[in-house]
């Protein structure tokens, strides 16, 4: 009897001893609020000045850093926008996972209508004033209720609403340019480095066609503004990304198969790029390139005389003209002054994939820098505005 009291003894303990290991064995992670709060890390500009004509071009890109909630989870970031410093009403401009958000002139717009700006001159209404932004940071992605967050200081946008009855403002474009050692710029991010031409349709997605040095120390990047190292885009661990994302600068492209021509495609959107070889042996070589058009003079006039290009020392294929007057029209790129000789057009303004005997470029009234390339066709109308 008492035998069998003692194995119940030690089976109930051994009961309890499983349980106390099976508990301690349970790890569970506890989420804190980060003691910093997360913050913007862009420039922002002294004044954006919005107008309906260009509502919808992106106005501003926001970039923030992750913030250290103490455990592996995914963050859902929120940023707000607001017509008064409290956020008495916020406005959820954007919900990502990534660590930027862009906003479109249209948004602002919406809030400078709530902070009672109009450009109206019958109105006593302002047409300049400050909006607010704030960006939320919450673990996962479901945004339980009491899940933990940060929230970033207060920033603070000046916008400007232009008054209607003046000329229309130019949209304004993102753009890509190289620098680097394998390029005509080299290392100098201000040396009229060459631009890669933009998809009219898409604005994040940009190619380029022409030379490139190669070897194993011949490399590349790209910047978004001349004369400025940031924000640029590169390569890090075999993927296109940008400094902004990575809180410091990306590797760059190498140029290993050797000197020759090259097409890279690249999306800053997906984070995508492409670099492959180019035949170029058979192509044209052309003495002279110009652009053409009613829209060169503002007159029929236009069409009668070639406004010539600069070709590039660097690439023979490359033509640019660093600053002329354009006035609305349209225009053409034309070989040797010769219309039998080749021309190419499309049918998008500020940016296209020029064919052979193509359609009229159309053109708007305005400053610009030229450059196109008689490989592809590719051109580029950058206002200098």
């Amino acid at each position: 009897m008492n035998k069998n009291i003692l194995k119940l003894i030690m089976v109930f303990f051994a009961i309890v001893a499983f349980n106390a290991c099976s508990e301690d064995d349970e790890i569970q992670f506890t989420a804190q609020t980060p003691p910093d709060q997360i913050s913007f890390t862009n420039d922002f500009l002294g004044e954006y000045l919005l107008s309906e004509q260009t509502a919808q071009n992106n106005a501003e890109r926001f970039t923030w850093e992750s913030p250290d909630f103490g455990i592996p989870t995914p963050i859902t970031y929120q940023l707000d926008g607001s017509a008064d410093f409290e956020f008495t009403a916020p406005e959820l401009l954007a919900e990502t996972s990534n660590l930027q958000a862009s906003i479109t002139v249209a948004q602002l717009l919406s809030l400078a209508e709530a902070a009672g700006l109009d450009n109206d001159e019958a109105t006593e209404n302002p047409d300049t004033g400050d909006l607010y932004f704030r960006v939320r940071a919450l673990i996962g992605s479901e945004n339980a209720e009491n899940s933990p967050e940060t929230l970033s200081e207060v920033t603070t946008l000046t916008v400007t609403l232009i008054a209607t009855g003046g000329p229309e403002p130019l949209p304004v474009f993102p753009n890509l340019y190289f620098v680097g050692n394998a390029t005509a710029a080299d290392w100098n991010n201000d040396n009229n480095n060459f631009p890669l031409v933009r998809d009219p349709e898409n604005e994040n997605v940009f190619t380029y066609t022409g030379k490139f040095l190669g070897g194993d120390t011949n490399e590349f990047k790209l910047i978004e503004n001349r004369g400025a190292w940031q924000p640029q885009w590169g390569l890090q661990d075999g993927s296109f990304e940008t400094s902004e994302d990575l809180g410091g600068d990306p590797g760059p492209f190498q140029i290993t198969d050797g000197e020759g021509y090259y097409t890279l495609e690249v999306d800053t959107e997906n984070k995508i790029s492409s670099l492959v070889a180019f035949d170029e042996a058979s192509s044209e070589a052309y003495a002279s390139i110009g652009i053409i058009g009613f829209g060169t003079t503002g007159s029929d006039e236009g069409w009668s005389q070639d406004i010539n290009m600069t070709q590039s020392t660097f690439d023979p294929h490359v033509w640019y003209i660093s600053e002329i007057e354009l006035f609305d029209g349209e225009v053409k790129f034309r070989a040797e002054d010769d219309w039998d000789v080749a021309n190419w057009g499309s049918n998008t303004e500020f940016s296209g994939f020029g064919s052979l005997g193509g359609p009229n470029i159309p053109s708007s009234a305005g400053t610009y820098e030229v450059w196109f390339n008689d490989l592809t066709g590719n051109y580029m109308l950058i206002s200098l505005q």
